[in-house]
């Protein structure tokens, strides 16, 4: 449309410069006095106007061509500008539908994971039960006696405050309290919660049992950890403005957890 607006003035000028030259050759003061158009023919000033107005002519149009070039170069440019940004758009929308499909799978292969682990648990000790009393001790972990060291080490620490960096004994903050309570049992993990939450087996949130650590956050990225201590409950050193203390899991449910033990 702005390229038609253009050529639309360029042959409007044309139209104005034609009828703008007969009209200067035909002065009605060259027709006044019956000799004057003789004497103008005489000088040469008869041809003289019509060449000035013919000159004029063509300067107009080569600046109404030079104007019609510039914007549509200018216009060229503004399309392939704006094609630009949509196809920036849509590759940046295309890469945030990919982000969140890996994100999404990433999290169905950590549950499938967890609920494996839990299967494997769970038959276990039925694949080598093969008597009575054989199966009353598989029943129990092996590591059952590990496991209420653990939790009796962390009842222990219940009113203690939380201070941030603390590792004990007198105070703690949340990873602080979930290192010094594995190493209480002989178990080294380390010092953040977000290093925490890259080691042991990943276990369902639906599956806990009593010593395993539960995380708030996503793997490497925890911002919170807390030990599963059986009956529905939890034990953790939360924020400053509450000491160690049990919880109720269903209060404030974990995102993932991990089996130490």
């Amino acid at each position: 449309m702005r390229r038609a607006g253009l050529v639309g003035g360029v042959v409007s000028a044309l139209a104005l410069c034609g009828a703008a030259a007969p009209a200067m050759a035909e002065n009605p003061h060259d027709t006044a006095a019956g000799s004057a158009p003789a004497a103008r023919t005489a000088t040469g000033l008869a041809d003289t106007v019509p060449l000035s107005t013919s000159v004029s002519a063509q300067q107009a149009v080569a600046a109404l061509q030079q104007e019609a070039l510039a914007a549509t170069l200018a216009a060229d440019k503004e399309q392939a500008a704006d094609a630009a940004r949509k196809k920036a758009a849509a590759l940046h929308k295309a890469a945030r539908r990919k982000a969140a499909a890996a994100a999404a799978a990433a999290k169905a292969a950590r549950e499938q994971a967890a609920q494996a682990a839990s299967r494997s648990t769970a038959r276990a000790p039925l694949a080598t039960a093969s008597t009575p009393a054989a199966a009353a001790t598989a029943a129990a972990p092996a590591s059952s006696s590990k496991v209420d060291q653990l939790i009796a080490f962390l009842k222990a620490q219940l009113g203690k405050p939380y201070v941030y960096g603390a590792t004990g004994p007198g105070s703690y903050d949340c990873s602080g309290l979930t290192q010094a309570a594995f190493a209480s049992i002989g178990v080294d993990i380390p010092r953040t919660s977000q290093d925490q939450s890259t080691i042991g087996t990943p276990v369902s949130t639906s599956a806990l049992q009593p010593g395993d650590l539960i995380f708030w956050g996503g793997e490497g990225s925890a911002y919170h950890v807390g030990v599963f201590i059986g009956g529905g409950q939890y034990l953790d050193a939360a924020n400053p403005s509450t000491p160690v203390a049990i919880h109720q899991l269903a209060d404030y449910e974990p995102d993932w957890a991990v089996r130490v033990l």
